[in-house]
């Protein structure tokens, strides 16, 4: 009888749990809803699209979340819906780095050098959508991933004060592998909350600022003329035109 009282009061408990977490895994998503697009035409233009890293290969295949996410990101460049890319990612180590290999991507797709922004400290969601602010400078920007993970980074992103949308990229087709990806999310998007609301996690490494600057300002500086004033300071301490010959 005891050990039956037990396994009912184990049971319940389970329960529970497994309520709790359906329960804030919902409540993730209906924060976020209103901010997530799926027609890349709907999207607003935005100067800055923040692409999150993923492995591009597992077991030595191409990962089609990784491919998905690079997909739309030129989708978008080549739509004039995104001016520059920061792509962040984890940089483990020399054989493995998220934002080098979206970079070269990028570039292979057409995406011009100047216009990617690369942030080598994005080692999980919350260290990527703070670095966009506090790093990059950006508080108005796009992320490009799958719906899945644009409702926990913009869950992050409104704790932060952060003025992100996302758009919400294809997804491969369910299947186990699927199935065992949501189920992890559930799990991370609790952690996110003991994270934000419990811990006050910060970025793994913050620094300097480096304001993402839009490559057509940087082109506008650089094309500038000198001042007028300067011109005329120049003339005027010509040899040719200060020195008067007497006959």
């Amino acid at each position: 009888m005891k050990l039956l009282n037990i396994i009912r009061i184990t049971a319940v408990l389970f329960i529970i749990f497994v309520a709790t977490l359906l329960l804030l895994d919902r409540w993730v998503s209906a924060q976020t809803e209103s901010r997530i697009y799926h027609d890349p035409a709907k999207l607003p233009s935005y100067n800055v699209g923040l692409v999150l890293g993923t492995s591009k290969y597992i077991a030595k295949t191409l990962n089609p979340y990784y491919a998905y996410r690079m997909s739309a990101a030129v989708d978008l460049y080549k739509k004039h819906k995104v001016d520059v890319f920061l792509v962040s990612g984890d940089n483990a180590h020399r054989s493995y780095n998220e934002p080098r290999t979206m970079k070269r991507d990028l570039l292979k797709a057409g995406v011009a050098k100047d216009e990617i922004v690369l942030d080598y400290a994005g080692f999980r969601t919350l260290d990527s959508i703070v670095r966009a602010k506090e790093v990059f400078d950006t508080n108005h920007f796009v992320i490009i991933t799958q719906q899945f993970h644009c409702e926990r980074a913009l869950f992050i992103a409104d704790h932060y004060n952060i003025n992100a949308t996302c758009l919400a990229v294809k997804e491969p087709r369910r299947g186990i592998a699927s199935f065992k990806i949501r189920v992890r999310e559930v799990f991370a998007r609790v952690k996110a909350m003991i994270d934000l609301f419990i811990l006050h996690v910060q970025p793994k490494f913050l620094g300097p600022k480096v304001p993402i600057i839009d490559p057509v300002i940087k082109a506008t500086f650089k094309q500038a003329p000198l001042p007028t004033t300067e011109k005329v300071a120049v003339d005027i301490i010509s040899p040719s035109s200060a020195v008067t010959t007497t006959p």
